[in-house]
């Protein structure tokens, strides 16, 4: 059965007519919210195909992205029609009315005609009442797929806190009172706070110099956005320095960053997370600074500043990540966050940038901007956690392959933590060093240690 251009389905004929089809995608998502766009078709519907590369890919995704406003991810995937490779674009969007270009469409019958001024003024008060945030909407998870030990130790800390009153007397009722069940499934907020298997992804790396050139350590963590913050956190502490203070009755070691401010910026990154955009938090940890990126534009029309040293109030993202996030007291106060980040690095002579980008938020410690004090004896060397973490991934290294000549570089990744890239890069690292050496093909060869 041929197919037939609609209200949700548009055909264009290439992606030279890429211009257009952003239009079709703003104005089918200001009539219904979603739609499919393929490539490779006629407007009555013959499939024609058309040539497709990784780059066409890339393109499309690009032109979509920086001309569609507010934001959209859409899948784009290559597919076969009847023989023939077609391009089709799927999209999806509660945050209109979507403008491509600067101008405002609507979707009638299989047209795109653009807006009226009456029109535009209906579509934003309609968005004003009816403002979809991610984290109230259901997720694909049930109450089986929740990790029982994190809810308990949840409802333990924010007793501690004081912040809820009420003890856990079962999962789904613990659920129910936080407002985070629709039936038996969870909402997103509840999917990624409580569900060891969610979209929460983190890309930490600790680079040689100021650059991304080259890298000393590279990671990618998983898991519930509680398992996540403690991650990051201990990366943090692994790679930084820290100096020693001896007082009258102790030893004391002291962080180049705070670690309250630290806490903030990590906690900070989760909560105001865009997480309609498949992209991960990231942590770079370079020479002279570490990087806390998650993204999450800054809201149009502010500035850090505006919460550093102004009395504007927060602008929740995720109100009801914020609401369990205040409830364990990973989150002090709402809207504080900036202001408590700047208090503790100015407190602790640390300088902190904070960086609103097109693609997202940054927060950037200044590394070894306090000076050595008087009263500092003894300043640990200024790679020397750096250097612990790094050589303990190598001897993991060596120690799997002389128990295991044949082992897989996935099964490498499994027990060090590092990616696939990061494991390659320390196996060639260990064979330039001499430390490795090895035997035969690719497939079917098997390592040896050089002792």
């Amino acid at each position: 059965m041929k197919l037939a251009e609609s209200e949700t389905l548009e055909f264009k004929l290439s992606t030279s007519e890429l211009k257009e089809a952003v239009i079709s995608i703003s104005a089918i998502l200001n009539k219904h919210g979603s739609g499919t766009l393929y490539f490779g078709i006629k407007d009555d519907g013959t499939v024609v195909g058309q040539s497709i590369s990784k780059s066409t890919l890339r393109e499309v995704g690009r032109v979509i992205s920086e001309n569609i406003d507010p934001k959209i991810f859409p899948t784009i995937e290559k597919v076969q029609l009847e023989g023939h490779d077609c391009l089709k674009i799927s999209f999806s969007g509660n945050d209109g009315p979507y403008l491509a270009y600067g101008r405002a469409y609507l979707r009638v019958s299989d047209e795109n005609r653009k807006a009226s001024a009456r029109e535009m003024s209906h579509m934003f008060s309609e968005q004003k009442g009816h403002t979809s945030k991610w984290d109230s909407e259901v997720s694909e998870k049930k109450l089986a797929d929740v990790n029982e030990k994190i809810v308990k130790d949840f409802v333990r800390k924010a007793n501690l806190a004081g912040r809820i009153d009420f003890k856990f007397a079962g999962t789904k009722r613990t659920l129910n009172k936080l407002a985070l069940l629709d039936g038996e499934r969870l909402l997103k907020a509840g999917e990624v706070l409580f569900c060891d298997e969610n979209p929460l992804r983190v890309q930490a790396a600790v680079f040689a110099g100021t650059d991304k050139l080259t890298f000393l350590d590279i990671r990618e963590f998983e898991g519930t956005l509680f398992d996540l913050m403690a991650k990051t956190e201990t990366y943090v502490k692994e790679h930084m320095d820290w100096r020693v203070e001896f007082g009258a009755l102790e030893r004391k070691e002291i962080p180049e960053i705070p670690i309250d401010a630290l806490r903030e910026a990590i906690v900070n990154s989760f909560c105001h997370k865009d997480y309609r955009n498949p992209k991960g938090n990231e942590l770079a940890i370079f020479r002279d600074r570490v990087e806390i990126y998650n993204p999450g534009e800054f809201p149009d029309g502010y500035t850090p500043d505006d919460f550093i040293t102004g009395n504007e109030h927060s602008i929740l993202r995720n109100p009801k990540l914020a609401e369990v996030l205040f409830a364990s007291k990973d989150i002090e106060r709402w809207g504080s966050g900036l202001k408590r980040i700047s208090d503790e690095c100015r407190k602790n002579g640390v300088k902190v940038n904070f960086k609103a980008r097109k693609s997202g938020f940054a927060v950037v410690f200044r590394r070894n901007a306090k000076p050595e004090t008087k009263d500092a004896v003894k300043s640990l060397s200024p790679n020397e956690g750096k250097e612990k973490t790094v050589e303990k991934t190598v001897e993991k290294i060596i120690a799997a392959i002389r128990e295991n000549p044949r082992i897989s570089q996935r099964e490498l990744g499994e027990i060090t933590g590092l990616t696939r890239r990061g494991v390659e890069w320390n196996l060639k690292k260990l064979k330039a060093e001499g430390r490795l050496r090895r035997v035969g093909p690719a497939k079917g060869g098997h390592w040896e240690v050089a002792d």
